[in-house]
This record gives C-alpha cells, sequence and structure tokens, in this order.
C-alpha cells in the first residue's frame, strides 16, 4: 500500500488589490501591474509549506467587457510575472459570473462567485487542499466573508472595505497593510501550531 498523502494548508489569495493593482475592470494584460513585495510575500508562504492559490471574482466576464479566453491571457502572464519573480502559483481560480449583470450564460447566481466557497472546494479537490488550514487573504468584505464560511482565518487589507467590514464585526480576520504583511503573520502562526 502506498502512503497516504496529508493534504496541504494553502493561502488563498484574492487578485485585484491584493496581488496586482485594482484598476477597475482589468482588460488587457498591459494593466497588470504586481503590487509591492507580492511576489515576495507568495515566495515566504511557499517555502514554508503552502499553497499558493488566487481565487477571484471576475465579472467583467459576466458583463461582455472581456471573454473567458482573453481573460485566461491575462491570469497566463500574471502567472509568468510571478513565476519570474520566484512565486509560482499553485492553482488560479475564477468565477466569470454575477447574478444581476450582464447576459446568458454568465448572468447567475452561483456557488463560485465569493464569498460562497465553491471555488475553495474545487482547489481543495484538484489540489489536495486542507480547507481548515487554509488562510485567506484579500481586500473586501467578501473576502473574509468567504473566509468565515470555509472556515478559515482570514487576513484583510486595511482599505474602506476594511473598516467597513470590521464595523460589520465580520470574526476570525486581522487587519493587515498588505500581502507581505500577511504572509509574515500566517507563518507566525503556522509555526506556534506546530510549536
Amino acid at each position: 500500500m502506498g502512503v497516504v498523502k496529508r493534504p496541504s494548508p494553502a493561502a488563498l489569495l484574492d487578485r485585484d488589490g491584493t496581488v496586482i493593482r485594482d484598476v477597475g475592470y482589468l482588460r488587457r494584460v498591459e494593466e497588470i501591474e504586481l503590487l509591492p513585495r507580492a511576489a515576495d510575500a507568495i515566495g515566504l508562504l511557499r517555502r514554508h509549506g503552502l499553497k499558493v492559490v488566487i481565487v477571484t471574482n471576475q465579472s467583467a466576464v459576466a458583463r461582455g467587457l472581456l471573454t473567458e479566453a482573453e481573460l485566461a491571457a491575462i491570469h497566463r502572464e500574471l502567472a509568468r510575472r510571478l513565476a519570474d519573480g520566484g512565486a509560482p502559483l499553485d492553482g488560479l481560480y475564477y468565477c466569470p459570473h454575477h447574478p444581476t449583470e450582464g447576459w446568458g450564460a454568465h448572468r447567475r447566481a452561483c456557488e463560485c462567485r465569493k464569498p460562497n466557497i465553491g471555488l475553495a472546494k474545487r482547489a481543495a479537490a484538484e489540489l489536495h487542499l486542507d480547507l481548515g488550514r487554509c488562510y485567506v487573504v484579500g481586500d473586501q468584505r467578501s473576502d473574509m466573508e468567504f473566509a468565515a464560511r470555509i472556515p478559515a482565518r482570514g487576513f484583510l487589507l486595511q482599505s474602506d472595505a476594511a473598516q467597513r467590514a470590521a464595523e460589520a464585526g465580520i470574526e476570525r480576520f486581522s487587519l493587515v497593510k498588505d500581502l507581505w504583511e500577511a504572509a509574515e503573520l500566517i507563518v507566525e502562526d503556522m509555526e506556534r501550531k506546530e510549536s
């Protein structure tokens, strides 16, 4: 009999405003701008045994602002830039839907749009993740609701959205200034749990 490998912990990262600059609806590869120390943060997480996965809502597809093929090209370029910076991703999952905007098959309520956890479940199944040992980093209240539903520990980047989430009393998250600070706190939390 083979040895059964234990599922891995992971960092589930939002894309816009967390890993790359939020430009509204990103539609072109040329608009990708990695945030300062984002690649360093991903590298740190990977060196400490976490898989790193981007989980992102991309309703620009539902709204007809870009096609899934164009979005795939953006994601390939983002993954390439991160890998070139020593921070390869283990996965990148997106929801192209919106419950009320757009038309056709992409205009619908779904299980994959955060704060629903369909993308987390899919990543867990495909990448052999232990969702109970995951962390979520994002810049929106929906990211922290997503973390709470998994449940995972959430790290919310400081912004107006962070202030609103704090006022709403969402539990189980910490305010951080950027992805680098979140990565440092995640590593500290993992080390504390292992000791």
